[in-house]
């Protein structure tokens, strides 16, 4: 399981824009029948699919024999309450439905990964989402923890939290909270319209879905042309929505301003990321294999 320390290195090269229209045309022409023959508004299945709508110090004591006396009293009373292993209060069957670019399942993933809780992925078709036909709840992130269903990203972190941390020995600071609506709020807004920016970014965006899930052929194909012809559209919405004139100049000033947060700390957590760190790190992952993730670490100061 990995440890979230750092951005992964963005390597993907970026696809030219001309034979991405192209490819995007010809996609666009073989799923017309597929979407011709589905009542409901195939671009607003997709947009909602992909979630566009949101040790304590102890008083010094006088006295060297009365100290001595009562620094063993309370080490042997300490380690009498000792709390039990992390490992006991960790969920033993977590199961996550997702979308692998989808910053907010991303998001629950890098909590996971952070707390070293296994689990297991079902990526969800974006059109059917025949995976979760089970829930009535039917966006993505869902979590299965020992058969209980969890939803909304945020409400997933908080759960987990209190699950590892139940006597609550530690708490959530102005800030971290601060910071955590923040990325909610904002942060996540000005992706759309930036992994989406172009033909070829929204193309670019699509492609994992040609190697994850089980999924066939035909159902890969008009997932990413689909997909990628509806956000293309969408993403234009988004951006008018949120007063967004130039996504990459949003992008560069979420990331800016984060770093500005840090005020020079390893993490806003201090040495340790808190969730707000886990946070900005999981809605941040899905674009770093993505042109618009490669162009944040070149002209901001975020770094990989």
């Amino acid at each position: 399981m990995r440890r979230v320390n750092q951005l992964a290195t963005l390597s993907r090269a970026f696809s030219g824009a001309a034979s991405s229209h192209q490819r995007l045309v010809q996609g666009a022409a073989m799923i017309s029948t597929y979407a011709a023959s589905n009542s409901q508004c195939f671009a607003s299945r997709i947009a909602e699919s992909f979630g566009v709508s949101n040790p304590s110090v102890a008083r010094g004591v006088t006295g060297t024999v009365f100290f001595s006396v009562a620094a063993s009293s309370l080490a042997q009373e300490a380690q009498a309450k000792e709390a039990p292993p992390v490992e006991k209060l960790m969920p033993k069957d977590v199961v996550l439905y997702q979308y692998e670019a989808c910053p907010f399942c991303n998001k629950v993933k890098a909590f996971l990964d952070y707390y070293n809780i296994p689990y297991k992925v079902v990526e969800v078709n974006p059109i059917n989402k025949k995976e979760i036909k089970w829930s009535d709840y039917k966006k993505v992130p869902i979590l299965k923890i020992d058969g209980e269903q969890m939803v909304d990203s945020s409400d997933i972190v908080d759960k987990l939290f209190q699950r590892i941390h139940p006597d609550n020995s530690v708490t959530e600071s102005d800030e971290e909270r601060q910071w955590r609506g923040w990325v909610d709020n904002h942060l996540v807004h000005v992706l759309s319209p930036n992994i989406y920016r172009s033909v070829s970014e929204a193309l670019e965006s699509f492609d994992y879905i040609t190697t994850h899930g089980n999924f066939s052929f035909t159902e890969r194909l008009v997932a990413k042309y689909a997909g990628a012809t509806a956000m293309y559209f969408v993403s234009k919405k988004l951006k008018k929505r949120h007063n967004i004139t130039d996504e990459r100049a949003a992008l560069y000033g979420a990331a800016e301003t984060w770093v500005d947060a840090l005020k020079g700390r390893q993490y806003l957590g201090g040495l340790k990321p808190n969730l707000a760190d886990l946070a900005v790190f999981g809605v941040l992952r899905p674009i770093r294999y993505l042109k618009s993730g490669k162009d944040m670490v070149e002209h901001t100061r975020i770094g990989e």
